[in-house]
C-alpha cells in the first residue's frame, strides 16, 4: 500500500462507525463521563446558554431601531436560526458522541478542518465567556452600587480601556479637553488605580470571581451543574413570564402604532443584535456523553429550546413597546426602566437581580462546553493526552476544565469586551456554515456508501427535512443581486473597490457556488440556507475582524502541525 500523501493524512476522516465504536470501547472501559442528562435538563442547559443578557439589553435597542415590529424580527430571525438548529440536530442524532461541531467535522471534512473548527470553537466557548464574565460583572457592580457597598473603579474595569484612554489622552495634545471629557471615568480609574513597582493594578474582580466559581461546579460534576443550571432556568423564566404577564396590564396598543417606523430598514438594523440572543441552543450538543438517550433527546431539546426562547422574545418584545413608546427603549436595561416608568420599583429591582442569574447560567453551560471539545480533541491525538483525562471521582474533564478557567480569565484581564465579543461571534458562525455544509457532505457520502455497497443507509433518527433548492436558490441568488444597489455602500460590487467590500465579495462568491451546486446537484435548501445566512452575518462583522480572525486560525494551523499532524491517532493507525 502507497505511502500516505501530505493531502490524505490532513484530509483524514472518521466514519461514523467508527465514532460510534470509540464511544462503546470508553463506556466498556469505564472511561466515558457520567450519563445523567434528560430531555428537560438538555432542554434547561439550551434555554440557560440562550436567554442571557440579549434578552436584558439587545432588545431594547432593537425596538428602539424597528419599533413594534421588532417582534417580527424575532420571528425572521428564529427562522434563519432554525436552518443551523435543523442541521446541528441531524449530527446529533447521527453522531451522539462529545466534540459538537468538532466531531462532526472529522467526520465529513476530515483532520485539519475538524482541527480548525474545534480552535475556532475556543473562541466561542472559552473567549466568548471572557465577554459573558464582562457583561455579568457589569450586572453585579450595578446591584452592589444600589445596595450602598460599590467596588472601587479599579476593581471592576478592564486594564485594555483604561490603558487605550489615557493613551489617546497623551497623544491628543491641543484636543485633550475633549478626550478627557469623553472617557473621564476610565481615566479617573487610571489615575486612582494603586500601582505595585510603576504598574497600575485594575482588574475586572467580579468577572474574575464568577469564573473561579463556576469553574468549580463544573470542575466537581455534571449533576451538580445540571441541577444549578436548572434552578438559575426556572429563576429566570419565572420572571420573565411574570413581566409578561403583569406588563400585559399597563400595555396602551397606541404604543403599538406605527407599526414599523422607520420602514424594513429600521427593523432589519438590528438584525445582527437579535440573531446572538439566539447563540448557545449548539452548546447542548457538548454534553452528548453525558446523555442517556442522545439520538432522542438531543435533537428535541435543540429545537425545544429555540421555540421557547422565540415565544417568549416575541410576546416579551410586544409587551415592552406596548408599555413605552418605541423611542424610550434605547437604553441598556430596558426591562427594568419600564416598569420603572410605570413605577414598579420593586420590580424593577427584581428583574435587575434576575438578569445576574441570567448571565451566570449562561457562563455555566459554555463553561460545560469548552472541556468536552478540548476532552475530545485530545483523545483524537491532536491535543495532549492531560486534556483528555477524566477525574476518577467527578467523572468530569478535569484538567480541560482547568485550563478553561484559565483561558477565560486571560482576556479578563487584558483586553475589553468588544474585541472579545467580535472574535467570539465570528467563531461561532464559523462553526454554524461548515456544520450547515457538513449536511450537504453527509448527504453526499450516504449515496456514495449506498452506490458502492448496494445498502441504503438507513433514516432511523432525526433528519433535515429535503426541500429541492434547485431553483429557489438560484432564484435567491439573483433577488440578492437585484437589491444589491438599494443595500448599504459595502454590498453594491458594481460600485469602488474598498477592503470594506471583501468580505461581501466572498460571501457573493460562496452564494453563487451554492446556486451553481443546487442547480446541477439538487441539493437540499435548508443547510444551503443555513450557509447562506450565517456567513452573509460574517461579512457584517467587518473586514478587521476577519484579518484577526485570519491571524488567529493562522495560529491555530501553526498548533496542528507542530502537535496534532504528528501525534493523531489516524496518522499512528489507531
Amino acid at each position: 500500500m502507497p505511502n500516505p500523501t501530505f493531502l490524505d493524512r490532513i484530509s483524514r476522516k472518521k466514519s461514523v462507525a467508527q465514532l460510534h465504536q470509540e464511544s462503546d470501547d470508553r463506556e466498556s472501559a469505564g472511561t466515558s463521563l457520567h450519563k445523567n442528562l434528560n430531555l428537560l435538563d438538555l432542554t434547561c442547559f439550551g434555554i440557560a446558554a440562550v436567554v442571557g443578557a440579549g434578552i436584558f439589553t439587545t432588545l431594547g435597542k432593537a425596538a428602539a431601531d424597528g419599533g413594534p415590529a421588532v417582534s417580527v424580527l424575532f420571528i425572521l430571525t428564529a427562522i434563519t436560526c432554525l436552518f443551523s438548529a435543523l442541521c446541528y440536530s441531524e449530527f446529533a442524532s447521527r453522531i451522539p458522541v462529545s466534540g459538537s461541531a468538532y466531531t462532526y467535522s472529522y467526520a465529513v471534512f476530515g483532520e485539519l478542518i475538524a482541527w480548525l473548527i474545534g480552535w475556532n470553537l475556543l473562541m466561542e466557548y472559552a473567549i466568548g465567556n471572557s465577554t459573558i464574565a464582562f457583561s455579568w460583572s457589569d450586572y453585579f457592580s450595578n446591584l452592589l452600587v444600589n445596595a450602598g457597598i460599590p467596588l472601587p473603579g479599579w476593581l471592576q474595569t478592564d486594564y485594555y480601556s483604561c490603558a487605550e484612554a489615557a493613551a489617546k489622552t497623551l497623544a491628543s495634545g491641543s484636543d485633550a479637553a475633549n478626550t478627557i471629557r469623553t472617557d473621564a471615568g476610565l481615566l479617573a480609574v487610571w489615575d486612582s488605580a494603586p500601582q505595585i513597582r510603576g504598574l497600575r493594578v485594575i482588574l475586572d474582580l467580579p468577572a474574575l470571581a464568577i469564573n473561579l466559581v463556576i469553574t468549580c461546579l463544573v470542575y466537581i460534576g455534571i449533576q451538580e451543574s445540571k441541577r444549578v443550571s436548572n434552578a438559575m432556568v426556572f429563576l429566570k423564566l419565572t420572571v420573565v413570564i411574570g413581566v409578561i404577564v403583569i406588563g400585559a396590564f399597563y400595555v396602551n396598543p397606541e404604543n403599538w402604532v406605527p407599526f414599523a417606523p422607520n420602514g424594513a430598514s429600521g427593523v432589519l438594523q438590528g438584525i445582527a443584535a437579535v440573531f446572538f440572543t439566539y447563540i448557545g441552543f449548539d452548546a447542548i450538543s457538548t454534553t452528548a456523553e453525558e446523555c442517556k438517550n442522545p439520538k432522542r433527546d438531543l435533537p428535541l431539546a435543540t429545537l425545544f429550546t429555540l421555540g421557547i426562547c422565540t415565544v417568549l422574545y416575541v410576546i416579551l418584545a410586544f409587551v415592552l413597546t406596548g408599555m413605552v413608546k418605541y423611542t424610550e427603549l434605547n437604553v441598556d436595561d430596558p426591562l427594568a426602566v419600564v416598569f420603572t416608568k410605570h413605577n414598579l420599583t420593586r420590580l424593577s429591582g427584581i428583574i435587575s437581580m434576575s438578569a445576574v442569574v441570567a448571565v451566570a447560567s449562561v457562563f455555566l453551560v459554555f463553561q460545560i462546553g469548552q472541556p468536552r471539545i478540548f476532552m475530545s480533541m485530545a483523545r483524537d491525538g491532536l491535543l495532549p493526552p492531560a486534556f483528555a483525562k477524566v477525574h476518577p471521582r467527578f467523572k468530569t474533564p478535569a484538567f480541560s476544565t482547568v485550563i478553561t478557567g484559565i483561558a477565560v480569565a486571560i482576556p479578563t484581564l487584558f483586553l475589553n469586551s468588544q474585541i472579545v465579543l467580535d472574535l467570539c461571534s465570528i467563531g461561532t458562525l464559523f462553526a454554524f456554515v461548515l456544520v450547515c455544509g457538513g449536511i450537504l457532505s453527509l448527504n453526499a457520502i450516504d449515496r456514495a456508501e449506498t452506490a458502492a455497497t448496494g445498502i441504503v443507509i438507513s433514516r432511523k433518527g432525526f433528519r433535515v427535512p429535503y426541500i429541492n433548492g434547485r431553483y429557489i436558490v438560484p432564484g435567491l441568488l439573483i433577488l440578492y443581486s437585484g437589491c444589491m444597489h438599494a443595500m448599504p455602500a459595502n454590498h453594491d460590487l458594481t460600485q469602488d473597490w474598498s477592503w470594506e467590500k471583501f468580505p461581501y465579495i466572498v460571501f457573493f462568491g460562496v452564494f453563487f457556488l451554492l446556486a451553481v451546486f443546487s442547480w446541477v446537484r439538487r441539493w437540499s435548501l435548508i443547510p444551503v440556507l443555513g450557509v447562506i445566512t450565517n456567513l452573509y452575518l460574517i461579512a457584517g462583522i467587518g473586514h478587521l475582524n476577519w484579518l484577526r480572525f485570519g491571524l488567529w486560525c493562522l495560529v491555530g494551523f501553526a498548533v496542528y502541525f507542530l502537535y496534532g499532524y504528528q501525534h493523531s491517532r489516524l496518522a499512528k493507525g489507531r
